[in-house]
C-alpha cells in the first residue's frame, strides 16, 4: 500500500549550505581577546602555589614516608618469615612476648637510620 509518494515524504533533500551562511554564524559569535584571558595574575599565582605544594608533598612521600614504611614493613616481614622458617625447619616455636614493645622497637629501628 505504501507507494513512492509516501516514502518520498520522509526523504530530506541534501542541499549543501552556502559558505556565506557559515561565515555569518562565525561572525555573530562574541570575540574575546586572548590577551584578556592570559592576563589573570591570580590564577597563575594560584597555579604556581598549587604545583609547589604538590612537589613538596611528593618529596615528603618519596623521601620520608616511603623509606620509613618500607623499612618498617620489611623488618616485620623478615621477623615473620624467620619465625616461620624456624618453626618449619627446626621445629621451634617462636612467640613474641610483648607485641607492643616489639612493634615500638621496630619503628624506632626503622626511623633511626633515616
Amino acid at each position: 500500500m505504501m507507494g513512492s509518494s509516501a516514502s518520498s515524504s520522509f526523504i530530506i533533500p541534501d542541499i549543501p549550505p552556502s559558505s556565506s551562511d557559515q561565515d555569518d554564524d562565525v561572525d555573530s559569535l562574541p570575540s574575546i581577546s586572548s590577551s584578556i584571558l592570559d592576563s589573570e595574575p591570580d590564577s597563575s599565582d594560584a597555579q604556581r602555589e598549587w604545583e609547589a605544594s604538590l612537589e613538596q608533598l611528593q618529596l615528603l612521600l618519596t623521601m620520608i614516608i616511603m623509606p620509613f614504611a618500607g623499612k618498617f614493613l620489611g623488618r616485620k616481614f623478615a621477623y615473620w618469615s624467620w619465625a616461620r622458617y624456624m618453626e618449619w625447619m627446626h621445629n621451634v616455636e617462636i612467640r613474641w612476648t610483648n607485641k607492643r614493645a616489639f612493634n615500638t622497637a621496630g619503628a624506632v629501628e626503622a626511623a633511626a637510620t633515616l
